[in-house]
C-alpha cells in the first residue's frame, strides 16, 4: 500500500485528514463536506458510502464516529486505488474497507442486505446530454449518469439499509421532485431537508436530504445553509466545517 501520493495526484488536507486525489480527474468539492456535516446521528455502527470517490466522506465520517465500521463503494478502479491509499495515509484500514463494484448489480448479488445503519451518497446528478461532459473520464462518470442512474442508486441504498436505517445524500434542486418520488417508491421516507445557497440572495444550488427506510411520513425543513457571507468570505457555518 502506498504511503504518499504519486506524480499524477496531489496530497491535500481537510480538517484532520489527508487526501490524495487526481490532478486532472475527479476531485472532491464542497458538496462532500456539506454531506459529511449534514449527518447528525448520535451513534452509528455501520456506514456505507455509495460512489465514494477517493474516500473523503467515508473517512471524515469514520473520524466523526470512531466506533463505526465503514464501507466505501466505488466502481472506478483508479478511485478505488486512491481510496485504499487514503485509508493507509489516515491509518483507518482496520475500520474502513473499499468495495470495488457496480452498484447496479448489488440487489441481485449475494452481498448482505440490510447491513448498514447509515448510507451516504454524493451521486452524479446530471443526466446524459445535460451539462458539459468532462474530458476526464473520472470527472464525467462522477458528475453524469453514465454508470449509475438515480433510481439505481436508491435501489442500492435501500438494499443495503437495515429497517429504520438512514440515507443521507446531496443532490441538485432541479431534480428534487424526481428524487422525492423515487425515495418514496423505494420505501425510503424523506424526513429532513436542507437547501444550500451560495449566499443570502441566491437560489438554492444543492439540497441535502435524509430519508428513513420504512419511516413514517413527516418532513422537517431546516433553515437554509449559506456558503458565503455578505462580504464574499465563507460563512461562519462553512468555516466551522472546514476547520476541526
Amino acid at each position: 500500500m502506498l504511503s504518499s501520493c504519486g506524480n499524477d495526484v496531489t496530497l491535500d488536507s481537510i480538517r484532520d485528514i489527508k487526501i490524495c486525489q487526481s490532478k486532472e480527474g475527479y476531485r472532491f468539492s464542497v458538496d462532500s463536506l456539506l454531506l459529511y456535516d449534514f449527518v447528525n446521528l448520535r451513534k452509528v455502527s455501520s456506514i456505507a458510502d455509495l460512489g465514494a470517490g477517493s474516500g473523503i466522506v467515508g473517512i471524515l465520517l469514520a473520524k466523526k464516529y470512531p466506533d463505526a465500521r465503514v464501507a466505501l463503494f466505488e466502481i472506478q478502479e483508479s478511485l478505488v486505488r486512491l481510496a485504499q491509499n487514503n485509508l493507509a495515509l489516515n491509518r483507518l484500514g482496520d475500520r474502513i474497507e473499499v468495495v470495488g463494484c457496480d452498484l447496479r448489480l448489488l440487489p441481485a448479488s449475494d452481498f448482505s442486505a440490510g447491513k448498514y445503519d447509515l448510507v451516504v451518497s454524493n451521486p452524479p446528478f446530471r443526466v446524459m446530454k445535460s451539462g458539459r461532459i468532462s474530458i476526464a473520464e473520472e470527472k464525467a462518470i462522477a458528475r453524469h449518469e453514465i454508470k449509475l442512474r438515480l433510481h439505481e442508486l436508491i435501489d442500492a441504498a435501500s438494499f443495503l439499509l437495515r429497517a429504520k436505517g438512514r440515507l443521507c445524500m446531496i443532490y441538485h434542486p432541479n431534480r428534487f421532485s424526481e428524487l422525492i418520488h423515487i425515495l418514496s417508491e423505494k420505501d425510503c421516507e424523506p424526513k429532513r431537508l436542507r437547501f444550500v445557497h451560495s449566499n443570502g440572495s441566491s437560489e438554492a444550488k444543492m439540497v441535502l436530504v435524509e430519508a428513513v427506510k420504512g419511516g413514517r411520513p413527516g418532513l422537517r425543513v431546516e433553515p437554509p445553509f449559506y456558503i458565503y457571507g455578505e462580504d464574499g468570505s465563507y460563512s461562519e457555518e462553512m468555516g466551522q466545517i472546514y476547520n476541526s
